[in-house]
């Protein structure tokens, strides 16, 4: 190698973080992104939340029992955990590790409490906070997906309020406008593509 080409950065895979509210479409932006075919890979969730229609277990969330969770919690096999609305959500360990060294970016769709984990963890995560344009559009998207009760939708409004004071916790936020899905995408893989030009490229370690 040169003295030229040595100057060079090198390229890095990022730990990308994709968080914010209930509502804001986090799930929706990622299959938007898998749709584009991106070398990138998307972290799978741990839940133990019963799957919602159309949800596929080892595609859209890893389903477990209570005690199937417990039982990787014990043998130290989640990189973060966390209860979310009563159940627990976390990240498999070994799905970041491989990923990240094949050299893919690695994806991961978390809770604000969540992103925090990762944050200390690893304080050169990329971490995107995703929202929307107000309150009212928040609390109509979760209407519309019919999936609450009267009490689990002001939990989550409640809980949607707090999470927004964290905001500069993150690196960039993105809104995420009603019928512009494909917009915020573009916006997050250029967020990502301007990641991997910085002359100091972020290190992950885990």
């Amino acid at each position: 190698m040169s003295e030229f080409d040595s100057n060079l950065p090198q390229r890095q895979p990022l730990l990308i973080v994709i968080s914010g509210p209930s509502g804001v479409g986090k799930d929706t932006v990622i299959q938007r992104m898998k749709e584009r075919n991106l070398a990138i890979h998307f972290v799978v969730t741990a839940a133990t939340r019963p799957p919602r229609p159309n949800e596929v277990h080892g595609e859209d969330y890893f389903f477990y029992t209570h005690d199937e969770f417990a039982e990787m919690i014990e043998k130290g096999e989640l990189l973060e955990y966390a209860i979310v609305y009563n159940d627990y959500k976390g990240i498999p360990k070994a799905q970041v590790r491989d990923a990240l060294a094949s050299g893919k970016d690695v994806v991961m769709r978390l809770d604000v409490q969540g992103a925090a984990t990762i944050r200390r963890l690893c304080p050169e995560a990329l971490m995107i906070f995703l929202t929307v344009q107000d309150e009212e559009e928040m609390v109509a998207r979760l209407l519309e997906r019919k999936t609450e009760t009267p009490e689990g939708l002001k939990l989550r409004i409640a809980t949607a309020r707090q999470e927004m004071m964290h905001i500069e916790a993150f690196d960039y936020v993105v809104t995420n406008h009603e019928n512009h899905l494909d917009e915020t995408v573009d916006t997050i893989i250029a967020i990502i593509e301007a990641e991997h030009h910085r002359v100091k490229q972020r290190k992950v370690t885990l």
